[in-house]
């Protein structure tokens, strides 16, 4: 009976240990931090609608290390809007554990701190209001901003699959800390003016309730995000890296 109980209690620990490390966070992460480099790049945003293929923006992407930190500013400019939409994340370059996070769009202004609160505030433009955010938040995460490029910095492999905390903050949605999902991952190509090998990620988030399927293709050698795409409930977006 001691035995039995023995070999109950170790596989249960396993069981816990495996669970905790297939979780990443700031806390437990693997990502490879020299893959992170000073870098800008843009990408073709673009709907398919049957068999067409509509461009309706551009999206800029600038990366730079800064002393102990990363800052990552993405600004997208729609071609039927006046206004750009400018995402600004800052990160401690070691773990990625969020530092602060700005939003700005048409629609809404949002700014977010990050410390043992989530403070800052959300400012909707429709309706003219602003909510000051207090979020009191529990365990490990990353800024909900930051993950699709933590994913071109994990150690890829066809084995790997993993669940990433996040923080989202969203008044109409879910809030607070939250998943995202490495649910496949796959070798294959892309041409790109030539063949390129490509890590092929799948990922689903709590974000979209996971009916949002986000594929991205990771160049192999220099883990560029070469292309990206979104399928939801019948409609597909896709963001290609301009040469």
């Amino acid at each position: 009976m001691k035995n039995i109980l023995l070999t109950i209690l170790s596989v249960f620990i396993s069981l816990s240990l495996f669970a905790q490390d297939s979780t990443i966070t700031p806390l437990n992460n693997s990502f490879d931090s020299e893959l992170i480099k000073n870098e800008n790049y843009e990408m073709t945003w673009s709907m398919e609608i049957d068999t067409s293929k509509i461009e309706i923006g551009k999206i800029k992407t600038e990366i730079k290390r800064i002393k102990n930190n990363v800052l990552i500013i993405t600004s997208v400019k729609l071609n039927q809007a006046q206004t750009k939409w400018v995402d600004t994340t800052l990160a401690h370059i070691n773990n990625l554990k969020p530092i602060y996070h700005s939003s700005y769009n048409q629609q809404r202004d949002m700014v977010l701190h990050f410390d043992k609160k989530v403070t800052g505030y959300y400012f909707d433009k429709k309706t003219n209001t602003k909510n000051e955010i207090a979020e009191t938040t529990s365990g490990s995460y990353f800024d909900s901003n930051i993950y699709p490029q933590l994913i071109r910095w994990l150690p890829l492999n066809n084995e790997y699959h993993k669940t990433i905390s996040i923080f989202d903050y969203n008044p109409s949605a879910k809030t607070g800390v939250i998943k995202a999902f490495i649910k496949n991952i796959k070798k294959g190509k892309v041409r790109r003016n030539r063949d390129r090998d490509v890590w092929i990620v799948k990922v689903t988030d709590d974000i979209t309730d996971n009916k949002a399927i986000m594929t991205f293709y990771i160049d192999i050698n220099n883990r560029q995000i070469i292309r990206q795409e979104v399928d939801m409930q019948g409609r597909k977006m896709i963001m290609e890296l301009i040469n």
